[in-house]
């Protein structure tokens, strides 16, 4: 019977494997597009219209109240990814040495990368909104879903992170979206009632 050790070093292999093998599909023809899916601007305008929709859904009152919980979403999501990377420090494929030079690296590469802030913020994004317009745009949250799981597979492809790293971040995302959905409908009833 394998110990635990054993058991997360077969992990890690395993996951440095299918990095290798992701990483080592792509191409110069397709770098530019993914380099502007990683880019963390290139979706504010997607950003901006869901904004608007959540605008015309709820008062001025309750809207100026619902960024602050956005707010607070992306601060706690982001805070928590940097807690694990600084906790965790697993450097990231791209400063690995014994595979840097297998990796494409195609994006600028931080040191520490367990687990990805690209996919836990885009995914907490994605269930956070999808569950907000969910009345009025019933499929949104499963195109928000694939949006921030292609979000997330644009870090392996730039070389910047390892599947599991992307996979926490998608966990850890789902969690913080929906705590903070629960949250906002929670204070909300009691911001209105006052």
């Amino acid at each position: 019977m394998m110990s635990s050790e054993q058991m997360i070093d077969q992990l890690l292999e395993f996951d440095t494997s299918l990095f290798l093998y992701l990483n080592s599909l792509g191409s110069e023809f397709w770098d530019p597009l993914w380099l502007l899916i990683t880019h963390k601007l290139t979706f504010v305008p997607l950003y901006c219209l869901l904004l608007y929709w959540m605008y015309k859904q709820i008062n001025t009152k309750s809207f100026l109240f619902l960024l602050g919980i956005i707010i607070l979403m992306i601060l706690f999501t982001d805070q928590v990814t940097n807690l694990f990377k600084d906790g965790f420090q697993r450097l990231r494929p791209c400063r690995e040495p014994l595979i840097e030079d297998l990796v494409r690296a195609v994006a600028r590469c931080g040191k520490y990368g367990f687990f990805s802030g690209h996919s836990s913020n885009s995914m907490a994004t994605a269930i956070f909104t999808g569950l907000m317009l969910r009345q009025s745009r019933k499929h949104l949250i499963w195109f928000m879903i694939l949006w921030s799981c292609i979000v997330a597979y644009s870090r392996i492809y730039v070389g910047v992170h390892y599947p599991l790293d992307v996979l926490c971040g998608l966990f850890f995302g789902m969690f913080s979206g929906y705590l903070f959905y629960q949250l906002f409908k929670k204070l909300s009833r009691r911001f209105n009632d006052v």
